[in-house]
């Protein structure tokens, strides 16, 4: 089949909307389909390698944030509508639509076409943390762009209920994919490991942007602990605030592929702050890469974490329990190491290509839905 997949991100962007549209386009050209990427355009000098990309990708014009320039919003453009009518779509795949996924909805519906939209980011959540309001209008906004869609794929038993109290019909459960060959066990390396804790200590690491809705700063007690180092991986516009407020933790900037990798396996434990989050990629691939995880009882950890068994989850923004948490796991090695051998047999069904096939199904479903029904 055909499809155009509209997207708020896409590499060299570094995100989980980014990521999970790359994986989407592969799976779908490994299977045999055509898709083709609309995306706002990236920062000049900084696009994707043409090569890299598996699929043609369309920009569209598009202003930085301001305030957080890693992040771009796609300006109006008549290419949009354009490429619709061009690569002649079965279904439109709507990611994270807000802005540009909403005039990809609004195009989509002008031309007959079925949608699948998917959520992906908490912006209501996001509205609190940034501006201290507008909470009610994402949610408006989110509840027009999914209901006029055919069906609404959300990430998490969370997300689901979310989306339900604000009426937004016709939504199924799509979880996503993990590299389980990219992120495993095998990768821990020791001199990384000499280098980031010179003195022996327990490595506790945090990967992911640095940004407010983040709330990384619950990690400065961790800090605290005796026979800990605290690793902080990503950038993003709290990075200066952060670096006063996690003394003595090495921050090592934005990694990627088997870098990162490597850094995730070299980890004693994971944990991740923020509780907005849909899905929480970061925490998948810490548990393929056999590492104990500590997350907010929010979101989407609740589904990925199972608690006692491959990590624990705490209350949110809850410094003292993250610290508490942390603690446990530093003080018994027997405890991580059976965590983590469990948190990696707990993703090893989770490859993209399995949570791919279940996508197409989606699709499938709404083509089928759309078929006129013929009388006997």
């Amino acid at each position: 089949m055909r499809v155009v997949i509209v997207t708020e991100s896409f590499p060299p962007d570094v995100n989980g909307v980014a990521h999970c549209a790359l994986q989407t386009a592969r799976h779908l050209v490994d299977r045999g389909h055509a898709p083709l990427v609309v995306a706002p355009a990236p920062a000049p000098g900084n696009r994707l390698d043409a090569s890299a990309a598996p699929c043609p990708v369309v920009h569209v014009p598009s202003l930085p944030l301001p305030g957080y320039p890693q992040v771009r919003v796609a300006l109006p453009s008549r290419k949009l509508a354009a490429a619709l009518i061009e690569h002649r779509p079965d279904v439109v795949h709507l990611a994270s639509p807000f802005i540009l996924g909403v005039r990809g909805m609004a195009a989509a519906a002008r031309l007959g076409i079925p949608a699948v939209a998917v959520y992906q980011t908490d912006l209501a959540g996001y509205a609190r943390t940034y501006v201290g309001a507008g909470e009610a209008a994402a949610w408006r906004r989110i509840r027009s762009v999914h209901g006029a869609a055919d069906r609404t794929l959300a990430p998490s038993t969370a997300s689901i209920g979310d989306l339900e109290a604000h009426g937004v019909p016709r939504i199924q459960l799509w979880q996503r994919g993990v590299d389980t060959v990219r992120f495993r066990p095998e990768f821990r390396d020791e001199a990384l490991r000499r280098e980031l804790a010179p003195n022996g200590e327990v490595v506790v690491g945090y990967v992911g942007r640095l940004a407010p809705e983040k709330q990384v700063e619950l990690l400065a007690g961790v800090c605290g602990l005796e026979g800990v180092k605290v690793v902080v991986v990503g950038d993003g516009p709290a990075h200066a605030h952060l670096t006063e407020a996690l003394p003595g933790a090495v921050f090592l900037g934005r990694r990627t592929g088997h870098d990162l990798a490597r850094i995730f396996a070299s980890l004693d434990v994971f944990a991740h702050t923020g509780p907005f989050e849909t899905f929480c990629q970061t925490v998948q691939e810490a548990m393929a890469s056999g590492v104990p995880v500590v997350a907010p009882a929010a979101g989407g950890p609740i589904d990925l974490v199972d608690h006692g068994r491959t990590g624990f989850l705490v209350p949110p923004r809850d410094a003292g329990a993250v610290r508490a948490a942390v603690a446990s796991l530093v003080a018994d090695g027997g405890m991580r190491a059976a965590f983590g051998l469990a948190a990696r047999t707990t993703v090893e069904g989770r490859t993209w290509a399995a949570v791919g096939d279940q996508l197409i199904g989606h699709y499938e479903d709404v083509l089928a839905a759309r078929r006129p029904v013929v009388a006997a």
